[in-house]
């Protein structure tokens, strides 16, 4: 079987870092091209990645005309991430995107495009397997325990809150749990935003320190019991597995799909 050629946007970053070693190490991988910024026309070893003579774009078309890929991994920001998915795709490239913050609008209008084009594009909130796993037994547990709260610690360095991942932990729950206002009939903040975010009355908390990397906890409560998931990871390299699989994935799907756990078995 010929190698997947891949393309990586955001190579570093703390993601992107982990991706380019993940890539580099794979045998069935091929890494064409980098996606970035700032070092267009130098090459990946120039910037600290022996071994890879694969060179820098800051162009995103520029690139994709250059180096024909089969896959592209974004690693940026909402902003880029959009752009660079719906580019690839228009260059019969297929996308796989750790970016978070893209709006309904946008994935609806991505999904049309991957389905026209008849390409695969996966969008996953969290690449960790450990992950996805804690928001599937969330949506088992939901069908018993009406009462849940969501806690999700990050490091003092992310953009968006809520995570993705506790967005899409929520959303999985209310596809099962019925809306319901928790707490007390009268409960009132005395300080705006003690009770977090209002998810048709699921309570969502979002913690930022340094020291942390990505965390998350559900918490279940009934009368005389409670029930808590936890999943930590501590250190990027924990999502590298989950890419793998997106990757060799998505090479055979022919829509967008939204969540590591739609292509788990």
């Amino acid at each position: 079987m010929s190698s997947i050629r891949v393309i990586i946007a955001g190579p570093r970053g703390r993601m992107g870092t982990e991706a380019v070693k993940m890539v580099m190490e794979t045998p069935e991988f091929d890494l064409v091209a980098a996606l970035d910024r700032k070092h267009g026309g130098e090459t990946l070893s120039d910037i600290g990645f022996s071994g890879s003579d694969a060179p820098i774009y800051t162009d995103v078309r520029d690139c994709f005309t250059d180096h024909p890929a089969d896959v592209l991994i974004d690693l940026t920001t909402p902003e880029f991430g959009y752009v660079h998915t719906k580019t690839a795709l228009e260059h019969g490239i297929r996308p796989v995107v750790g970016t978070t913050g893209f709006t309904d609008e946008q994935l609806e209008e991505l999904k049309e495009l991957a389905e026209s084009k008849e390409l695969g594009c996966i969008i996953a909130p969290n690449f960790a397997i450990g992950a996805v796993l804690m928001m599937k037994f969330s949506q088992l547990a939901a069908k018993y325990f009406q009462d849940v709260e969501i806690i999700e610690l990050h490091h003092d360095k992310k953009l968006d809150a809520p995570s993705g991942t506790a967005v899409k932990t929520a959303q999985m729950i209310n596809e099962v749990r019925q809306p319901k206002k928790q707490g007390h009939p009268d409960e009132k903040e005395t300080i705006q935003g003690a009770r977090g975010a209002n998810m048709n009355g699921m309570h969502i908390h979002s913690v930022r320190l340094p020291g942390l990397i990505a965390h998350q906890q559900v918490l279940f409560g009934a009368d005389g019991e409670t029930l808590t998931l936890r999943h930590d990871s501590y250190n990027r390299a924990s999502f590298m597995s989950g890419v793998k699989v997106c990757v060799e994935t998505v090479m055979k799907t022919k829509t967008l799909v939204y969540g590591l756990e739609n292509i788990l078995d």
